[in-house]
């Protein structure tokens, strides 16, 4: 669904999920023909991806600070410095 709300071409989600075109047309067609019910339940799917996000995310605080926290490994030190300017700049043009 993610797909087609994003209003990407069949033959691209046809290919990205190898389905035939037999396949992608019936997905479609249902898609349109049930279009209430299953934008129900995709809003619903949404809202349990972004818990499930918030409780990993919280599960997993300490883990990822204590990650966050170790230095590079020997040899990387240029490409996190590449993207750590890469972040800084994305985050000034937002």
């Amino acid at each position: 669904m993610d797909y087609v709300t994003a209003q990407y071409p069949p033959k691209f989600i046809r290919g990205l999920f190898e389905l035939t075109e037999e396949q992608i047309n019936a997905a479609l067609n249902y898609i349109e023909a049930n279009r209430a019910d299953v934008e129900a339940e995709y809003q619903m799917v949404l809202k349990e991806v972004e818990e499930l996000r918030l409780y990993y995310e919280e599960k997993n605080r300490d883990f990822i600070a204590r990650i966050a926290a170790q230095p590079p490994k020997p040899g990387t030190e240029v490409a996190w410095k590449k993207l750590r300017a890469a972040k800084a700049k994305f985050k000034s043009e937002l």
